[in-house]
């Protein structure tokens, strides 16, 4: 196969290579966030701060603080709430210099927020990545993951949103189907073989050949051995993924 064919669904936007990875900062206060921050330095650029640390104290004092230190913030707290709730909160967020966050609901929840986004990207929870084909029949939906997520999508596009949280295993069909602008934010990235919870996973190289813009990485980075390592190793395969 050609070079070219390989990576016909990759990306186009006009992203730094090193903004495209994103450290989910799930730890559970922001004295042990800003000591990792500080010790992965410019390996990272790019932070999504999610449930955990909202439940923390300081959420609000580490977001500006990692505004302070010029890193980038995606707010992933997947607002799920009866739509003026879901406008309002995403309204309140978008005068906190926040790149992206997420929205896990109907229609008129995600049409809501991005009335009221202004600068902020909202991004519709798909599927979460924790879930496969099992789980979903268990909820009540008797149906493909990939026709879900790509539904989800659509819908999602249609009501102004800027993009979708897909497992990468879904991208292609997204990238293919809904043309080059709309963002892919692919987390479940997996360098190595997985034993977690994530069960629809895959590494960094194939994420962004089926078309993500960005990768979310937690575990692989934050605990390994030499996290700034972990991180730069990933920053290496992005780069050489992006070289024309």
């Amino acid at each position: 196969m050609k070079n070219e064919d390989v990576k016909s669904l990759l990306s186009q936007k006009s992203i730094p290579s090193r903004e495209r990875l994103i450290l989910a900062l799930d730890v559970d206060n922001t004295d042990k966030a800003k000591a990792l921050v500080e010790q992965l330095g410019d390996s990272v650029l790019f932070y999504k701060i999610g449930l955990e640390l909202f439940m923390a104290e300081g959420y609000f004092e580490l977001l500006d603080w990692l505004r302070q230190k010029g890193k980038k913030v995606f707010v992933d707290l997947k607002f799920f709430d009866v739509p003026q709730t879901v406008k309002s909160a995403v309204k309140q967020l978008s005068d906190k210099d926040v790149e992206f966050t997420t929205i896990h609901g109907n229609d008129k929840m995600l049409e809501a927020a991005a009335e009221v986004k202004g600068n902020l990207k909202v991004l519709a929870v798909t599927v979460l990545t924790s879930l496969d084909e099992g789980d979903l029949k268990d909820l009540g939906f008797d149906c493909k993951v990939e026709d879900l997520v790509y539904s989800r999508a659509k819908r999602a596009m249609a009501l102004g949103c800027d993009g979708v949280i897909s497992s990468g295993l879904e991208a292609s069909r997204l990238r293919e189907g809904l043309g080059p602008k709309f963002l892919i934010i692919t987390p479940g990235i997996r360098p190595v073989s997985n034993n977690d919870d994530q069960k629809r996973t895959v590494n960094v190289e194939q994420a962004f050949l089926n078309g993500a813009d960005y990768i979310v990485v937690g575990r692989p980075i934050r605990e390994a051995q030499n996290p700034k390592e972990a991180a730069e190793n990933i920053q290496q395969t992005i780069a050489s993924v992006f070289q024309t």
